[in-house]
């Protein structure tokens, strides 16, 4: 990713910038615990405060209890429970530490431009309070190190941190094949293998004791993730209770399980299908038209971008966390995807957590165009990562 004008340049320059963007996202930080952002939370702490407090006592996850998340998430649940402080506000010192340290490595790499570092350390008022409370600005700054790392000549590192964001959150294996041509294409088969044995090695390092503690137990943490039914915020179900509500047809019920609210019966699991076939056909396409273009820095991050935000718009599940994958690859690219990605978080935070119940339990009409047309804003950024020449932003 070749340095432009509007990019950071000098070293004093970088540190400048990431400096000033961990400082707005740490004033961005502290607004969401004011206003209206402080009302009707939908938090996922109440769980991870009952994981943390069972490894405090010494019980051993998913072994002793049920832990629904893999192994790099637990430290983070449990340090709070080991300090014996007040949960969510030792949890969200961490959160607020990650998403530091994401916006950060998004300074460090190579080619990102002020305006699209901005929207990154801008983005926690944008999406809302969802930040506060769930983990995923962990594995989202280790993919963004990763990325960093990869784009500064840093590959194995770079694998490395990789295989130990897998390890917190399965999303980035969705990433390695694009990492795993441009390593191939650039540097040989050799280093390829290397570099995808490093990322094993760490996934396996985090992975592995659980694994000999407790096979069963792991196991079903993992299938249990990839068994999930076809959630109610994703493209399918969004435009299935959209129909609904058009035609008067009863074609749709909401199911809970799972830990989020889901259609039920043979039209989720038909549509659940069909849409995770899409999934795999359209990352298939990304991935072969990578293979056969030039191996730039630009089109490494934009084709990276590209198959995580497949995963999230096409997949049977998105839920808002979700769009916390999204910033720290499509910042990287120049063009309209930062802008899109803008509309998709603030869509998001015109009904989530405000109006969730209404969706949710009433399919409130409003609000099921408003997540269809926010799917909708993911699957146009999708087709503005595969298809828009790079440019200067």
């Amino acid at each position: 990713m070749a340095a432009s004008p509007a990019s950071w340049s000098r070293p004093a320059e970088t540190a400048l910038a990431a400096a000033t963007a961990v400082a707005v996202f740490a004033a961005c930080w502290a607004l969401l615990h004011v206003g209206f952002w402080e009302r009707d939370q939908i938090v996922d702490t109440p769980v991870y405060e009952r994981y943390g407090d069972a490894i405090e006592r010494g019980e051993v996850p998913y072994r002793d209890f049920a832990a629904e998340y893999p192994p790099l998430a637990l430290p983070v649940f449990a340090l709070p429970s080991w300090l014996d402080i007040d949960y969510r506000t030792g949890f969200e010192a961490l959160m607020l530490l990650s998403g530091a340290a994401l916006v950060a490595f998004v300074a460090l790499t190579p080619g990102v431009s002020p305006a699209r570092l901005a929207l990154a350390a801008a983005f926690p008022l944008l999406l809302g309070s969802v930040v506060l409370t769930r983990y995923d600005l962990w594995p989202a700054a280790l993919v963004a190190a990763a990325l960093a790392a990869f784009l500064t000549g840093r590959e194995r590192l770079a694998a490395g941190i990789l295989g130990a964001a897998a390890a917190a959150k399965l999303y980035p294996i969705v990433l390695l094949p694009v990492l795993g041509i441009w390593l191939w294409r650039r540097r040989g088969l050799r280093e390829a293998l290397v570099a995808g044995a490093i990322f094993l090695g760490v996934a396996a390092a985090f992975v592995l004791p659980f694994l000999l503690a407790a096979p069963g137990g792991l196991l079903e943490s993992f299938g249990r993730q990839l068994s999930r039914p076809l959630q109610i915020e994703s493209l399918a179900a969004a435009g299935m209770v959209v129909i609904q509500n058009a035609s008067g047809l009863d074609l749709v019920e909401m199911v809970g399980s799972h830990g989020s609210q889901n259609i039920g019966g043979l039209p989720g699991d038909v549509a659940g299908w069909l849409t995770t076939a899409a999934a795999v056909a359209v990352l298939a396409w990304l991935w072969v038209r990578f293979a056969r273009g030039g191996m730039e820095p630009e089109r490494l991050a934009r084709y990276a971008a590209a198959s995580l935000v497949a995963f999230v718009a096409l997949g049977k599940v998105l839920s808002p966390q979700f769009l916390i994958w999204l910033v720290p690859l499509v910042v990287l690219v120049r063009g309209r995807a930062a802008v899109l990605l803008a509309a998709a978080l603030v869509l998001t935070q015109l009904w989530f957590p405000y109006r969730y119940w209404d969706y949710a339990r009433e399919f409130d009409a409003t609000v099921a165009w408003i997540v269809l047309v926010r799917d909708l804003v993911l699957v146009a950024l999708l087709v503005t990562l595969a298809r828009e020449e790079p440019r200067s932003a």
